[in-house]
């Protein structure tokens, strides 16, 4: 791209009145230069079966582009007619047998038949209409797709066909390796496969995740390849992922292989939202951001971010404009809010835009005007923006899946333990990527972090010890090694694979109750916080050095977090689950151990360095707090914003950003 992009999510089709000519005024005022439309609007575009009326799209896209303002279209296959969901009630999605009513959006069954042959004509439709329109930039697939739990019959049968490929029909293996003579659930022909609703068999419940999680890969790669029958040479194709959502984007999303679903775009792209005020940390939006930067190790596009949103997520002053130079720090090249408008109406009333119900100039308003300008000003510094990082999250679909399955807490899960990790290493300013145990590049990385492992082959374990071996690092947690591919808890000595590397075996894991941690390294060994969480494991040292054990003097023999040299490289292994203080405290001391790159400054203050599109070391510095910052030891260079050379050192504002480029 050569610019950067800055816009929102515009629908003309919600409004009370028609305000577009007064709504691109603002727009333009404010350095707006793309929208996305369409996405949300099929009832609207086909009120009735093959009936088809695209007049609001096309005065939109006019419009628009008599403005210079640049458009992404959407697929609007995300909520569907009330004609299709009453002639065609087989759409809706089935849970737990139960079809699902009208009225919600994402209620159908991606897989069904009936929808798919009635998605791709309004997609064939929109295409044609709009393709060869000189506004439009790009499209994008439907929206936040996921397989909503689907579990109709059609999904059921196709389960039974993927289950056959995969075990070459071979049902007495298929039994064998998933453990089904267990409770008499053992499957004898093939048309007693029951449905997996009423399953109790982890194996078979991870496996038919994964199936689920292999529709969403195929619906959204079947859309691609229709757009792309229309779409011109210069146009892009993305789609907007979202995450685990409590309340904002929190962690790995449960219901879509985001590493398979990405390979067939040409951006990816995300929703990212996050807490505000005095919660914000911009924790997710970085690490959003380094997962979807990695998805394609390139630039990404954020189709969604919030504006003023609920109430309790309205912004201080300064967060928005700080959090654009956030979204662009991590990798994008595009940031659209969600959305322009407040809606007057339906579910999402009180979810407001960048304009409140009476469409007036507001701070929010006026800080995206304040925002827009400074990016027009400083587009060709900011733009392409490329990062390296020296370590890699390896996160994992299946044992997150598998976790889920066979859960080590009753209140917290995968995500928390990734959460856990990554926001430290954010907080110490050491970049990372993420990715998955398909697409990881290894030698690409100093630094392996790799959170719950739970369900892996032998053959990857194997690749990760012989990484450890040739000179790489490993951070291990609990519970990972310990099941296959399916699921299949493995008859070898605990940690299995992963203790040639970790040096260490256990053979029994607890319940903390109480029980703390004991440093045996002097960092270790002043932490305030010393409790542990949900899960310890008796880890008994073969080669590994003793970084910590337990207070409890009846577990006070055993080890809970090792660390071991194997070949030219090593291997933290974390047994249980400790506090922030602790993992920070690790973290540091492993990081300055291996020599990674890092910076002075630490949390409030986040470094996020890369270089720009002018071949320039382009360093941002971020206050993520209410009270003034000083970074003591800046990168020697030009401050892009005030256009002023960096002193010895200099002052951050609250929720102040800085851009430095070195001279």
């Amino acid at each position: 791209m050569k610019n950067i992009l800055y816009g929102t999510a515009y629908y003309y089709e919600y409004l009370p009145v028609d305000r577009l000519d007064k709504d691109i005024e603002m727009m333009t005022a404010a350095n707006i230069n793309v929208v996305r439309i369409g996405e949300s609007t099929w009832g609207t575009y086909e009120k009735q079966d093959g009936v088809f009326d695209f007049s609001p799209l096309d005065k939109v896209l006019d419009a628009m582009h008599a403005a210079g303002i640049k458009v992404i279209v959407g697929t609007p296959t995300y909520a569907i007619p009330t004609w299709l969901a009453k002639k065609y009630p087989e759409v809706m999605v089935q849970i737990n047998g139960q079809r699902q009513p009208y009225g919600a959006r994402q209620i159908f069954d991606i897989s069904n038949p009936t929808f798919l042959r009635y998605a791709e004509r309004i997609i064939r439709k929109m295409m044609a209409h709009v393709a060869h329109h000189p506004a439009v930039i790009g499209f994008q697939v439907d929206n936040e797709t996921k397989h909503y739990g689907t579990s109709s019959e059609n999904v059921q049968k196709g389960f039974v066909q993927y289950i056959k490929q995969e075990f070459n029909n071979d049902l007495d293996r298929f039994n064998h390796e998933f453990g089904l003579d267990y409770w008499s659930n053992r499957i004898n022909a093939w048309e007693d496969f029951p449905s997996m609703d009423g399953t109790i068999n982890g194996s078979l419940k991870a496996e038919f995740d994964k199936y689920r999680q292999q529709l969403v890969t195929d619906y959204l790669k079947w859309q691609v390849d229709l757009v792309k029958e229309y779409r011109q040479p210069d146009q892009f194709i993305t789609h907007n992922f979202d995450f685990e959502w409590r309340g904002y984007s929190y962690g790995v999303q449960p219901d879509v292989n985001h590493f398979d679903a990405s390979e067939a775009l040409d951006y990816a792209g995300g929703d990212i939202y996050h807490p505000s005020r005095k919660h914000l940390t911009g924790t997710e939006v970085s690490f959003a951001g380094d997962e979807l930067r990695t998805l394609k190790h390139d630039n990404y596009l954020v189709m969604e971010t919030q504006a003023q949103a609920f109430k309790q997520q309205v912004p201080y002053p300064g967060q928005l404009r700080q959090l654009a130079y956030s979204h662009l720090a991590s990798g994008a090249n595009m940031i659209e809010y969600w959305h322009w408008h407040s809606i007057h109406n339906s579910a999402e009333t009180y979810w407001k835009g960048i304009l409140s119900h009476d469409f007036q100039p507001n701070p929010v308003y006026n800080e995206v005007k304040q925002t827009g300008a400074e990016l027009k000003k400083l587009s060709s510094h900011l733009v392409n923006f490329k990062i390296k990082s020296e370590v890699a999250f390896l996160v994992s679909n299946q044992s997150l899946t598998a976790v889920n399955a066979f859960p080590f807490s009753d209140e917290r899960n995968y995500n928390d333990l990734f959460r856990s990790l990554y926001d430290q290493f954010y907080r110490l300013n050491v970049r990372t990527d993420i990715t998955d145990e398909h697409h990881i590049k290894l030698d690409d990385y100093k630094l392996i972090v790799v959170p719950a492992l739970y369900s892996i082959s032998d053959d990857f374990l194997k690749v990760l010890n012989d990484y450890v071996k040739r000179g790489g690092h490993v951070i291990y947690t609990f519970k990972s090694g310990f099941a296959d591919e399916h699921v299949k808890v493995r008859t070898d000595r605990q940690p299995g694979i992963v203790s040639e590397a970790s040096g260490v075996h256990y053979e029994m894991f607890v319940d903390p109750d109480g029980t703390k941690l004991v440093g045996q390294t002097p960092s270790l060994q002043d932490v305030k916080d010393d409790s542990l969480k949900d899960w310890m494991e008796l880890l008994i040292p073969d080669t590994a050095e003793v970084l910590a054990t337990y207070d409890d003097p009846n577990w006070s023999d055993y080890a809970a977090i090792t660390k071991n040299q194997f070949g030219k490289g090593s291997v933290i292994y974390m047994g249980c689950y400790p506090s922030a203080e602790v993992i920070t405290d690790l973290v540091r001391d492993y990081v300055k151990e291996i020599k990674l790159n890092t910076f002075a400054e630490n949390f409030p203050v986040i470094v996020k360095q890369g270089q720009n599109d002018l071949g320039k070391t382009l360093t941002y510095y971020f206050n993520y707090s209410s009270k003034s910052q000083t970074v003591k030891q800046p990168v020697a260079g030009n401050e892009l914003i005030s256009d002023q050379p960096t002193q010895q050192q200099f002052q951050l504002a609250p929720w102040g950003v800085a851009i430095v480029e070195e001279d």
